[in-house]
């Protein structure tokens, strides 16, 4: 339990010393008369002593009650610990605190430097209040030019700082809390389908990019991973393949290979007999290099060099061009491998962790559309499941085109069992 102490006076007056000329019966300290009189005093949880000065003795005691009250009830705050500056929490607690890379770690504190630090650098965390956290995120696009999903992006790491700030009690509440983040500004991604997929590996005069266009279809994996694939992390007998690393590019530091972005990242994929076959192929065709940058890898420029990101944008820019099709990226490779899970019926948990997203959400963000068109082909195929034989559209309907089974098929398992 806390106590009140008296600043102005001793507490143990040695005998003969005088008395105080202003309080009756009292020795004067060494602070008589400087700064507040009262002090209270208390311990944290953790036993650490907390002290804090007031003008009278009933403000120093009620001090005291209220924060043994917050002990009690498990709310208590360090007074002090919400002085520590924006900059200074999202720099030394936050930024460390996230699981990432060296890329993303570079990506999130140039966002706090551009956008954040430059607004609220030098305030306390616990000044910054709701109307201003609003305000802020006005300013990424009013201010700074943000558009698309870069407003959400900035504000989700400025909102995180804050979050973590609540959870090591630096601050009672996030001033974002009740300020809905910036609207996801992205546009529905229209992956290539099979046909298109196909007329680019046909247009491909390169065995190099044509193996790298139909192995990525078939995996999903990002251009930096299907770039920095080794050889050693294909089993051909399982049909698996380990997803542990990517070749990516920082200024100044030119292309390296790094961990993944997340650790959902790490991830082990079940391979297609197709993609071994394209795979086992394109190595007996092109063996993997022993020596050089590029030792290991299955896939590498002429004296086993890497491959850079701006070259493999611009071989798949070309091979569209050739087949007469419009510019597509190479991460639209990707989306069309999450295309087909999603219209062959994976759920979304499962289409998450084949594609290595950090959580559902980012799935289902992404591929909101995808999963609505899945869920209208579910519906064609109850509907046709419990048709009646004569009713409208069961004979007529192809199951080719709208996921209906039609009348004249021969109905078995589930759906036989349904029409018998």
């Amino acid at each position: 339990m806390g106590y009140v102490a008296d600043r102005w006076h001793k507490t143990r007056p040695q005998p003969g010393e005088p008395e105080c000329g202003q309080h009756k019966g009292m020795v004067a300290s060494v602070n008589h008369g400087k700064g507040k009189r009262w002090q209270a005093r208390y311990d944290d949880p953790n036993g650490k002593e907390i002290t804090s000065l007031w003008a009278t003795k009933t403000e120093a005691e009620r001090e005291i009650n209220k924060q043994e009250a917050a002990k009690q009830a498990g709310s208590w705050l360090d007074p002090k610990a919400g002085r520590v500056t924006f900059e200074r929490f999202a720099l030394d607690t936050w930024l460390p605190a996230q699981s990432i890379n060296g890329r993303s770690e570079v990506e999130y504190l140039g966002a706090l430097r551009r956008y954040a630090i430059p607004e609220w650098g030098q305030r306390e965390m616990r000044s910054i209040k709701p109307s201003e956290a609003g305000a802020w995120q006005k300013l990424l696009v009013t201010k700074y030019g943000l558009s698309g999903s870069y407003p959400n992006r900035v504000a989700r790491y400025v909102r995180g700082v804050f979050r973590l700030a609540v959870i090591d009690r630096v601050i009672p509440v996030s001033p974002f809390e009740r300020i809905p983040a910036p609207p996801l500004d992205e546009s529905a991604v229209q992956p290539p389908d099979v046909a298109e997929v196909r007329q680019l590996i046909a247009a491909a005069n390169i065995d190099r990019w044509r193996t790298m266009i139909e192995f990525t279809a078939l995996t999903g994996l990002r251009s930096g991973e299907i770039r920095g694939l080794r050889l050693a992390r294909v089993d051909f007998l399982r049909r698996t393949m380990l997803v542990d690393q990517q070749l990516v590019y920082e200024k100044g530091k030119g292309l390296y290979f790094d961990e993944l972005k997340t650790g959902a990242g790490l991830r082990t994929l079940p391979l297609t007999k197709r993609a071994v076959d394209v795979l086992a192929a394109y190595i007996e065709r092109h063996p993997v290099p022993q020596s050089g940058p590029g030792a290991g890898l299955i896939f590498t420029m002429p004296a086993a060099g890497l491959i850079g990101e701006s070259t493999i944008d611009y071989a798949i820019k070309s091979v569209c061009k050739k087949a007469g099709l419009e510019p597509r990226h190479w991460h639209e490779l990707r989306h069309h491998y999450a295309s087909v899970l999603i219209g062959g019926g994976e759920n979304p948990k499962v289409v998450q962790k084949r594609l290595g997203h950090k959580d559902v959400m980012t799935t289902l963000r992404t591929y909101s559309h995808l999963f609505a068109e899945a869920e209208e082909r579910t519906r064609d195929v109850l509907d046709a499941a419990w048709a009646e034989p004569g009713e409208t559209g069961a004979e007529t309907e192809s199951s080719g085109t709208s996921g209906r089974i039609p009348e004249s098929r021969p109905a078995s398992g589930v759906v036989a069992q349904l029409r018998g």
